[in-house]
């Protein structure tokens, strides 16, 4: 196992990781001036949180942490979706994944998928939010079943979702 792999523990899909355990480097330290605006997508952080608002004219400019994230290259989610059954149903399956992502980011904009890529024989889909990751993963699972892994790496509030069919 080697080094990066072996700082991820392996959870099961109904363990409660998510009350995070550590800093996030990616949110905010101290609390925002409101309203502010970020920069990138314009979601506005109001009453203590990020949403989707107009933007006040007077709103101070913040990059969100999501956007954040995706500047930095830095994913806090990894889903990677391998298998025959996969490879067979990919444009079904991707669907399915961008449209639970559709669904979360309508409600919470922290929650976005930073890219989709072909990688050793499956796709891998980053996002900014490991709930996200967890979700889709979820979803996949409900909907084809096939095996579905979860790794978290506490240290740095990451999770790599596994799911094959």
């Amino acid at each position: 196992m080697s080094q990066a792999t072996s700082e991820f523990s392996k959870i099961s899909r109904h363990d409660n990781l998510f009350e995070e355990q550590v800093h996030d480097a990616y949110k905010a330290r101290a609390k925002l001036r409101e309203p502010s605006v970020c920069s990138q997508c314009g979601s506005v952080y109001h009453e203590g949180r990020w949403q989707w608002l107009l933007a006040p004219v007077n709103a101070h400019q913040e990059l969100c942490p999501a956007c954040h994230r995706i500047h930095d290259h830095y994913p806090a989610g990894f889903l990677s979706l391998k298998g025959e059954f996969f490879q067979s149903h990919y444009d079904e399956i991707m669907h399915l994944i961008h449209n639970y992502e559709k669904h979360e980011r309508a409600e919470h904009p922290l929650k976005r998928i930073m890219a989709v890529e072909e990688k050793d024989g499956g796709t891998l889909v980053t996002t900014t939010d490991i709930h996200l990751a967890r979700g889709m993963g979820e979803a996949l699972h409900k909907a084809y079943q096939g095996e579905l892994e979860f790794h978290y790496n506490a240290g740095q509030n990451l999770l790599r979702v596994h799911w094959t069919h």
